[in-house]
This record gives C-alpha cells, sequence and structure tokens, in this order.
C-alpha cells in the first residue's frame, strides 16, 4: 500500500453526530451484531450489514449515505482482501491437490516433536510475515496449518495460533509493512533503527502470544480441524502420482514471499524513484501480481510435478472457489462495518478527547492508536490517526524515541480485535470457530500481543 494513499485515505472526518450518539451507536451496534449472530442465529454476512447500517444511522448519517458507506468498504475489501483470498485458494488446492502440501507437512511433522511443533510454526509464520501483508501470509499459511494439524493430531488451536501470532506480530510492529511504514513517514523515524528494535521487540512478542499462549488457548476452545484441502494421503489412498519435490514446493510458497520483500527493499532505497528496475519491482512485488504469480507457477509446477494434466489442473483451481464464498461475503461485510465506523469520524472524536494530554508519550501513543482500533477496525486508520496527533511531539525527540513511539503505535493498532475487524472473521470462517470462541483465541492473542509490544517499548525506553 502506498504512503501516501494510505494517509490521505484517512483525513479526518467531520463527526456525524456527538461524541456520546457516535460511542452509543457504536457500542450498540457491535453489541447487536454479536446477538444477532451468536443468540438468533442470523448469518454473520446479513448481521453485519444490518449493524452497519444502523450503526450509520444512529451515529447521525442519512440513511443513503451510511448505505454508501457500507458499500465502498465493502467493494474495497473485496477489491483488496477478496481477490487475495480468490489466489490464494487456487494456490491452496493446487498445493494439496498436487501432493506439495504432503511434502511440506510431512518434512515439518518428521523433523519437529510434539512439544516444537508449535514453535516451528511460529518461526514459520514470522518469517512468512516479515515482508508479507496479514491477509496475504494466512492465506498461503492456511493449507499448512490445517494439513499438519490434521497430520500431527494435535489442536488446530495448538497449531493454528502461533503461526497467526508470527503473522500478526510482523505485521503491526516490523516495517515496511503499511502501518509500521506510515508511522515511520509521518513522524519522521530512522527506518533502519525503528526495524531493528521492531524484530527485537517482535521476537518475545511472537514467543508469548504464540507457543506459550496456544496452550491456554487450546484448552479453552476445541474445534475440529475443518474439511479443507484433504489429500491422497489423508483419506489412507496409494498415491500413484508423484508429488512436486520439496525444493518446488517450497519455491512456490516463498516465491510471492521474495517478490514483495524485493519491491519493499528497492522501495526503502530508492524511495519514490521511477527507474525501470523500480517499477518493474514495484509491480511484481504488489500483492495481488505477486500471488497471481504464484498460483501460475502452481499451476505449472506443482501440476507437472504432481503428474497432474490440464484438465486436473482446471478442475482443482474450479473447486477451490465455492467453499470460499461465504468467506468472502462475511469478510466484506465486516469491512464495510469498519468504514461505516470510520465515516460516522468516531476516530476524530478518539483523537480530539486525547489530545494535549499530560500522560507518557510512548503510552499515549498506544492509548490513542488503541482506542481508535477498537472503534473502527482499522489497524491502519488507528496508525495514521496516533502519528498524526502525535507528529509535533516526535519533533522535539530523540531518534529512539521516535522509533519507539513508531512501535509502540504499531502494538496499539492490534488491540482487541473484534467484530468490525474484517481480519476476525477472515480468521473465524477459516478456522471453523464460534464467535465466541474467536474472541477468547483471535482477540484475547491479539490483546497480548498488544500489550506485550507496549511492555517492550516502556522496558526498552528505560535502558536506551
Amino acid at each position: 500500500m502506498n504512503v501516501t494513499r494510505a494517509i490521505q485515505a484517512v483525513e479526518p472526518v467531520v463527526p456525524a453526530g456527538s461524541t456520546l450518539q457516535l460511542i452509543l451507536a457504536a457500542t450498540i451496534g457491535v453489541a447487536v451484531i454479536i446477538v444477532l449472530i451468536t443468540w438468533l442465529k442470523v448469518h454473520p454476512f446479513l448481521a453485519l450489514s444490518i449493524g452497519a447500517v444502523g450503526v450509520g444511522v444512529g451515529a447521525g448519517m442519512a440513511p443513503n449515505a451510511a448505505v454508501t458507506s457500507f458499500g465502498a468498504g465493502f467493494g474495497s475489501t473485496m477489491a483488496g482482501v477478496g481477490v487475495l483470498v480468490g489466489f490464494g485458494a487456487m494456490f491452496g488446492k493446487l498445493l494439496a491437490d498436487s501432493g506439495g502440501a504432503d511434502r511440506i507437512v510431512d518434512a515439518l511433522v518428521s523433523r519437529s516433536s510434539v512439544r516444537t511443533l508449535p514453535w516451528t510454526m511460529a518461526l514459520i509464520g514470522g518469517l512468512i510475515g516479515l515482508p508479507m501483508f496479514f491477509e496475504v501470509g494466512l492465506v498461503l499459511l492456511i493449507p499448512v496449518i490445517i494439513l499438519v494439524a490434521r497430520r500431527s493430531g494435535q489442536s488446530l488451536i495448538r497449531i493454528a495460533i502461533p503461526a497467526l501470532a508470527g503473522l500478526s506480530v510482523m505485521h503491526g510492529l516490523v516495517p515496511p509493512h503499511p502501518g509500521p511504514l506510515v508511522a515511520v513517514t509521518t513522524l519522521n523515524a530512522n527506518l533502519g533503527l525503528t526495524l531493528a528494535i521492531g524484530v527485537l521487540i517482535a521476537i518475545p512478542t511472537v514467543i508469548i502470544s504464540g507457543p506459550l499462549f496456544s496452550k491456554f488457548a487450546a484448552r479453552w476452545v476445541k474445534v475440529p480441524v475443518p474439511e479443507m484441502f484433504i489429500t491422497a494421503a489423508d483419506q489412507g489412498l496409494e498415491e500413484n502420482i508423484k508429488r512436486p519435490s520439496f525444493i518446488a514446493t517450497v519455491s512456490g510458497i516463498l516465491l510471492p514471499v521474495v517478490l514483495m520483500l524485493a519491491r519493499s527493499i528497492a522501495d526503502a532505497i530508492n524511495p519514490g524513484s521511477t527507474d525501470p528496475l523500480n517499477a518493474t519491482l514495484d509491480f511484481l512485488g504488489t500483492p495481488m501480481i505477486a500471488l497471481g504469480i504464484a498460483v501460475i507457477y502452481a499451476m505449472i509446477v506443482f501440476g507437472r510435478g504432481g503428474g497432474m494434466d490440464r484438465a486436473a489442473v482446471s478442475k482443482s483451481l474450479a473447486d477451490s472457489l465455492p467453499p470460499i464464498a461465504g468467506i468472502l461475503l462475511i469478510v466484506g461485510a465486516g469491512g464495510g462495518f469498519k468504514q461505516v465506523l470510520i465515516d460516522t469520524g468516531i476516530g476524530t472524536v478518539i483523537a480530539d478527547a486525547v489530545n494535549g494530554s499530560s500522560v507518557s508519550v510512548l503510552l499515549l501513543a498506544w492509548v490513542v492508536a488503541a482506542l481508535v482500533r477498537v472503534a473502527t477496525g482499522s489497524a491502519t486508520v488507528a496508525t495514521v490517526t496516533a502519528a498524526g496527533i502525535l507528529a509535533p511531539v516526535a519533533a522535539s525527540l530523540s531518534s529512539t524515541d521516535v522509533s519507539l513511539m513508531v512501535l509502540a503505535i504499531g502494538a496499539g493498532s492490534l488491540f482487541l480485535s473484534h467484530v468490525n475487524d474484517a481480519g476476525f472473521w477472515l480468521v473465524k470462517e477459516y478456522l471453523g470457530t464460534s464467535v465466541p470462541q474467536t474472541l477468547k483465541t483471535w482477540t484475547v492473542m491479539e490483546c497480548l500481543i498488544s500489550v506485550t509490544g507496549l511492555a517492550g517499548v516502556l522496558l526498552l525506553n528505560i535502558v536506551i
């Protein structure tokens, strides 16, 4: 995501109603959505659609404006996350049908004990998440998470949480992800220093919110492994076709990672450059293009390596899309709800309320980002809002303190993901958990990441 576009996308919005009206509308709206889904058993897509328009009207928006806002948020989410999920589903199905996923999973399970497997998954999540958007990393890792849980016999939550923690921590704390990069640009922080400190804080944060927390989460929530990515090995069938080699399979998974990382490095070295190399890397490293290239790679390399003919490859691609139709509608509706909340101006109200506070600047940075995140469901909006408020203060701080402020904002932007966050629904639908189960696992994990990240920032502020 272009940093300038991200900043422009969240210019301060004039509140649609009074502060009390906005807070009541948002609170009641979230409560209604949860009741509709958990008690009345209304489909999440319908519940989110009803709740979004209701919140907009309750906050003071004209009914037509609320509907337009919801549609805009739905469309923008589908244009971004929707395309990525579609490409990811195709890639994952080819990975499973060709036998490539079996290669990866067999290697992970055979080389890791029951005790170390969650740690291995956290490491994989962190490495994949280092250059990747969270949604891209998730759709790439979901086949591996599901097959590792099925093949190892371990709890799905025990396997999934560490991988999700690795992805989420890197997305929120480590540049060149959009959130941290926006804050780095707005606050004029040192990118290299912020990256180094971010990785330093990220390591213990992943450990606490991933492998350690997953022990408790697996006891709280027990769900069966979803019936997705079923392979011949899972069905106990003899495999008469060859499987892609381990190197070819890993290369396919890492291909979009490398493309996106190359783009980030080029942008960091020559920001704003329009030379042919930068332009090419900027195009190839766009998440949609990188994943599209990975799908083409899978069609050729996985298909041929797995002995699949053109008809089999075509069937695999076609079969990958129906199971994610519901996921896409729910995630899109979550994006629509988020946009309505943003357009009501609740983020502006929160920013005005805390502006000029005498609290520690690092703690204030975290609080502002956390409040906006909880209210709007958008980590990027939370990051840009907090960075904009703290920019005048950052001008008088040392380079190290500014980098710590960037990370405090990043940590706050991950706090308390719930029903107004499209990522909440993406995780829920992929793992097959209920809303309460997702709150007990994913939401608690995000809170742990946020609080642990803040603790790391405050501790480093003492010693450096």
